[in-house]
């Protein structure tokens, strides 16, 4: 089967001879069927005459040019929407991916598998991107119920079907093994040779992070309620709903009781702190459900042209003679 692999560059002039090289050596010891995409993400320093370059030497290779820097995930949309290959594979620019393991990638799909993710088992990065890399691969994990050790490894290897059913925006690039699961596809992960940096400077920042958290939340939502937000949104209105008129049933019970009965002495209820809590409450739950509802309503007109079930296979009977 044809393989295209999708590598987003930005200001990565050094490496891409190198990695190209890489690639076609990789693909030429095991009789492979490639293209090569390269989708310049914005560069400034020479990339995109690199990638011209490279596309004159070999008609395998192939250049997309960004106008600006659009971010990974929309560069790897471009690159994927080009992909003509059976398999899909996503690489970064950088060298830090070694193309001798994509022949491990496609023994590994055809195990049975739909997803095969790259695991850096030996990270060669700083401490600071380390560490906290754990920890938002623990949550990822915890949080969606697929469980990998490196969810953001830029080599993935995929089938074709897979890059039809998902949709990248955002920073959502390092959640394609996440949202593939949740299409029922199989994923995987196999450990990979992770190298050094050896041109350049990483583009990723402490920003990083916290962008990849709130992403995180987004995925989460996206995978349990985003065809179903008032399962969510209507139960957090239900219990605020509840507890607001439950204070405000007992404050009108207990002024029943001062004022009417006069079990106890009466005293003024406009100055509890609970009257204005259980109003506020009950505001809050009847605002959750109605966006709720509101939310259903889009969903139901907006989703119309989506499909929200993923076909694995098909048969048909014989023809009629």
């Amino acid at each position: 089967m044809k393989l295209s692999l999708v590598i987003p560059a930005m200001n990565e002039v050094d490496s891409l001879r190198e990695l190209q090289a890489q690639i076609v050596a990789a693909a030429t010891s095991h009789s492979l069927d490639i293209e090569v995409i390269f989708v310049d993400d914005g560069s400034r320093d020479g990339t995109w005459d690199v990638i011209r370059e490279l596309t004159q030497a070999d008609s395998r290779v192939q250049g997309i040019r960004l106008r600006r820097n659009f971010g990974k995930a929309a560069a790897l949309t471009a690159g994927l929407k080009s992909a003509t290959g059976e398999l899909i594979m996503t690489m970064d620019a950088d060298l830090q991916d070694d193309p001798a393991e994509i022949p491990n990638f496609i023994a590994k799909l055809a195990d049975g598998y739909d997803v095969v993710n790259g695991w850096k088992q030996r990270r060669l990065d700083p401490w600071h991107k380390v560490y906290p890399s754990r920890v938002f691969n623990w949550l990822v994990s915890l949080m969606t119920g697929l469980k990998l050790h490196d969810h953001n490894c830029g080599v993935k290897l995929f089938r074709r079907e897979v890059a039809g059913e998902i949709r990248l925006y955002g920073e959502l690039h390092r959640f394609i093994p996440v949202l593939a699961h949740s299409r029922g596809f199989r994923v995987t992960e196999i450990g990979v040779h992770h190298r050094a940096r050896q041109h350049g400077y990483s583009k990723y920042g402490i920003r990083r992070f916290t962008r990849g958290f709130l992403d995180l939340l987004t995925v989460s939502f996206l995978i349990g309620y985003g065809q179903r937000p008032q399962h969510m949104l209507g139960w957090v209105g239900l219990v605020c709903f509840a507890a607001g008129f439950a204070g405000l049933g007992y404050l009108a019970l207990a002024w029943v009781l001062m004022n009417v009965f006069a079990v106890w002495p009466a005293t003024p209820i406009g100055g509890r702190p609970l009257l204005a809590y259980s109003i506020a409450s009950t505001l809050l739950g009847a605002q959750a459900m109605t966006i709720g509802l509101l939310a259903e309503l889009i969903v139901h007109f907006a989703g119309r042209d989506s499909d929200t079930y993923s076909i694995a296979e098909e048969v048909q009977g014989p023809a009629d003679a």
